[in-house]
């Protein structure tokens, strides 16, 4: 893993593939070509949404002390929500809590999908996590899913306190488009003076057009995601092209005044991940904007390997990923 440290914004020189990928995350890519399966960017949502679900959507075995599902009032009608709470009878209001946002390219994926994740983030941080279904692309294109996640956080800075969580330590995190989700609702609190976020972690996202960088160019194909699948997301998560440009849309287009308002960070990239150097130049968009961010780059590793946290696809690195980020958050908010 290579790390660089709040303050230091050579970020983009520090994104690197190892010579190969890891064994166990080459099992995956060769389990998925075994498969056979279809691209996404060959199906319609609805398939699309199929497919994810029959691989991912299951009950994580991570014990959390209480999981509950519960509805929200969110813009247009309610909004599910899961609630991990690791320590239910600690009522003191004491703790950090974490508005998690899953990922699936805006146009799938689920609660169910980051069932683990979230029972993970719950248990090593000790930290409640709301994870929250946002809307999702075409049917409700940007920023209906973004009003929902701004929703989700209005939520717990009134109502976490009730889970023991303090509001005024709010965490917003997501993967891949999650992650864009994540900072973008920080963007957006930041502008709405809405309530505070103290810390975002974001596990590879897309915060603006990777198309011509090294990455985008070299891993397009064949390692989980494609230039080909991330183009059809888009596709479907934009109604007009206007909106590609928009900054809650691609946080990395801000400017530095905007992005100085966004809260520290924690930036995970895979070395194989076609948004690699994305995400690696976002981590220097806010460094030099002043932001204090820790950016760590997973040379061997594939896009959507933090998720891999069980069987039938468990990645040794993953849990390290996690226990890293674990660090992190302890340390800047305890």
């Amino acid at each position: 893993m290579t790390e660089t440290p709040p303050g230091d914004s050579q970020a983009i020189d520090r994104a690197r593939a190892a010579a190969e990928p890891h064994p166990e995350a080459q099992a995956v890519l060769d389990a998925l070509e075994a498969m056979d399966a279809p691209s996404f960017a060959d199906l319609t949502p609805e398939q699309a949404r199929e497919t994810m679900a029959a691989m991912f959507d299951r009950e994580s075995d991570i014990a959390v002390a209480r999981v509950e599902d519960r509805r929200i009032d969110g813009p247009a009608g309610e909004i599910p929500i899961r609630i991990h709470d690791p320590e239910p009878d600690r009522a003191d209001g004491s703790r950090p809590a974490i508005c998690y946002f899953h990922g699936g390219g805006w146009v799938v994926g689920s609660i169910d999908a980051a069932d683990a994740t979230c029972r993970k983030l719950a248990t090593e941080t000790g930290y409640p996590v709301v994870s929250v279904g946002y809307r999702l692309a075409p049917e409700h294109p940007f920023p209906a899913g973004l009003e929902d996640c701004y929703a989700a956080l209005e939520w717990a800075a009134d109502g976490v306190d009730d889970l023991g969580g303090d509001p005024d330590r709010l965490v917003l995190a997501g993967d891949s488009a999650g992650g864009t989700l994540a900072t973008a609702t920080s963007l957006l609190s930041a502008r709405r003076d809405g309530p505070s976020v103290v810390y975002q972690v974001l596990f590879y996202p897309a915060t603006g057009d990777a198309t011509g960088t090294d990455s985008y160019e070299a891993f397009g194909d064949g390692y989980l995601l494609s230039t080909e699948e991330s183009a059809w997301f888009r596709d479907h998560y934009f109604e007009r092209e206007i909106d590609e440009a928009n900054v809650f849309a691609a946080p990395r287009l801000a400017s530095d005044r905007l992005l100085s308002a966004l809260p520290p960070a924690t930036i995970v990239t895979a070395g194989f991940d076609p948004l690699r150097d994305d995400g690696a130049a976002y981590a220097d968009r806010l460094a030099d904007a002043g932001v204090p961010v820790t950016y760590r780059n997973y040379p061997d590793m594939i896009h959507g390997f933090a998720g891999m946290l069980e069987p039938p696809v468990e990645l040794e690195v993953a849990h390290e990923a996690h226990a890293d980020v674990v660090t992190d958050l302890h340390d800047a908010l305890e």
